[in-house]
């Protein structure tokens, strides 16, 4: 992925294994639970390029979220909130190698940052 991708999409559920059946259904998406992430399944789409997670809905996390791939997310956050973003979640680890936060744009968009790489790459 390169800085700027859109890497994966959160979907916020109530009832886990009724949207599992929900997605896997309509679209044909493969769903799992990935070890290490039990409690958060991951979908892929049948291109075998789009995914994300299904993921318990709560205060704060009521619609779909996108996942942008950036370098840096202390840089990103920085320009960001220079730009008029506010951060909803400070950056906080996924594996040893890879991170997660969360801001809103001007308009109160939610998008997720991600920096690292997943087992495997380099």
């Amino acid at each position: 992925m390169a800085h700027g991708d859109i890497t994966h999409i959160d979907i916020p559920v109530a009832d886990m294994e009724k949207a599992k059946q929900f997605y896997s259904s309509l679209f044909g998406w493969q769903i799992a639970e990935v070890p290490g992430y039990e409690g958060y399944p991951m979908w892929q789409a049948p291109n075998k390029i789009s995914g994300g997670g299904l993921a318990p809905r709560e205060d704060g996390f009521t619609q779909p979220r996108s996942y942008v791939e950036v370098d840096s997310i202390d840089e990103t956050v920085a320009a960001a909130t220079a730009a008029g973003a506010t951060v909803l979640m400070e950056k906080s680890p996924i594996s040893e190698s890879s991170w997660w936060a969360v801001i809103a744009d001007p308009d109160g968009n939610a998008i997720g940052l991600y920096e690292g790489a997943e087992p495997g790459e380099s």
